[in-house]
Formats: C-alpha cells, structure tokens, sequence
C-alpha cells in the first residue's frame, strides 16, 4: 500500500531539484543547490600550497568546512563534515596537485531533509566551477524506512524525524557530459553500480539495508542526468556569455 506524503509525491518520487555554479563572486568555485525546500551553498578555495597538519604531502589536501545556518555544529554535523571529506577524497585526483590544499565551505541554508546529498551536490558543482580535478562526480540520495518496513526516497526533514532508520548512499558518476574533454582524464569511467559512501543511523535488517540499495540504484541514473543537466546547460551560457 502506497504512503500518502506530503505534496501528492509517491515512495520513490523525488523533490523537485535545482543546481546553480558560480554563484559567489570571492570564491574560486561556488555552487548552489537544492531538493525541495532544502539549501546549501558551497565555496571552494584553492588549490593553495601546503597541506595541513598530518596530510600527505604527496597529494592534494581536502579540508571542508561545514558550517550551520544559525550557531555552532553539532555532533551530526560534525559526521556530515568527516563524510563529505572522506566522499571528496574519494573522486577528486589527488595526485594532481600534490601538496596543496583545496577547502570546501558548506554553509546549510535551509534544512528540510536530505541534507547531506544536498551539500554533496552542492560542492561537487563548486569543485567542477572551480576547474577541480575529479575522477566522477558524487551523486547521493538518502532511504528512509518507516515502521511498517516501505521505503521512502528523498525525504523531508518531518520523514526524517518519523522514520525508523534511514541510509544516505552516494554513487559515483561520469563528468564527461559537463567538462571539456581535454580536461577530463582518458581513463575515467562510468561505474554508477558502485557505491561511494554509506552512511546509516537508526536499526536497518541487513535485507532492508539492500532494498534500499536496490532503491537508490533505481533512482540515481534519473538523478544523475537532471544534475548534469543543470549544470551542463549553465556551461553553455557561461560559453555563450564569453563568446
């Protein structure tokens, strides 16, 4: 039996998503991003030389910085911190740049659910407005799965807050549709059946845990064509302002 949630929207239907480069004038790269009525804007700087404090020196730094809409962090949005970074590690060439630091302001906006693959859209944007290296973009999504064991796609911070557990998973996914080609590695390849980053809260049955796996693999090659989109065309006004 169908779910009834707010807004008409069925178990596997997500919000209506936005995504905006070079929004932020004193940034290297900036981006702005939003599912629903969740908003995140991220700036990058850098790449800058040296590495912070027990880095390798061999590859490029990340550092992120996340940062609430009002007063400090907390012990959630410290994980969202260390997650992002360790996502970021994960696609951007570090080998590229070795010995500097590139760091990723994510400032929270607006929360209304879902808000770490907002900001992993959000800065994956900025790092592609940046001219970052990246092996693929990050494309994520979070399963919520409610008492009754159905699984929501996408949900709003009140899902959130009424589900049993929820898992954010983060796919990887081919930049060559909105990079030039010359500056996109040969040997990056599309491997979207992979996963990137797992990240659960809450107690999930190992054979939930895959239905939502099942769920968000479903979803993620929509999810990835309407971010490429967005971006993609942004590139080509950007191109067709400067011609």
């Amino acid at each position: 039996m169908d779910i009834e949630r707010a807004g008409g929207r069925g178990a596997n239907q997500l919000r209506p998503i936005d995504c905006s480069r070079d929004v932020l004038s004193r940034a290297h790269g900036s981006a702005s991003c939003s599912h629903g009525e969740t908003r995140v804007l991220a700036a990058v700087f850098g790449p800058k030389a040296g590495t912070k404090k027990n880095e390798n020196p061999e590859k490029a730094c990340i550092e992120v910085i996340w940062k609430a809409k009002t007063g400090l962090i907390g012990k959630i949005e410290k994980e969202f911190e260390m997650i992002l970074k360790r996502t970021l590690q994960n696609i951007c060439l570090l080998t590229v740049h070795p010995n500097t630091t590139t760091s990723i302001v994510v400032q929270v906006v607006h929360d209304d659910g879902s808000l770490l693959p907002c900001a992993i859209h959000a800065t994956c944007a900025a790092l592609v407005d940046a001219g970052i290296p990246l092996k693929s973009l990050a494309v994520s999504l979070c399963c919520c799965l409610n008492e009754s064991g159905q699984i929501l796609l996408d949900p709003s911070k009140l899902e959130e807050q009424k589900m049993k557990a929820f898992v954010c998973l983060v796919f990887p996914s081919s930049v060559h549709s909105i990079t030039p080609e010359e500056s996109t590695p040969a040997t990056t390849k599309s491997t979207e059946q992979e996963i990137i980053t797992s990240l659960t809260h809450g107690i999930m049955a190992v054979d939930d845990y895959f239905h939502c796996v099942d769920q968000g693999r479903a979803a993620i090659t929509l999810l990835s064509n309407i971010l490429k989109k967005k971006m993609r065309s942004q590139s080509a006004d950007n191109s067709s302002k400067a011609a």
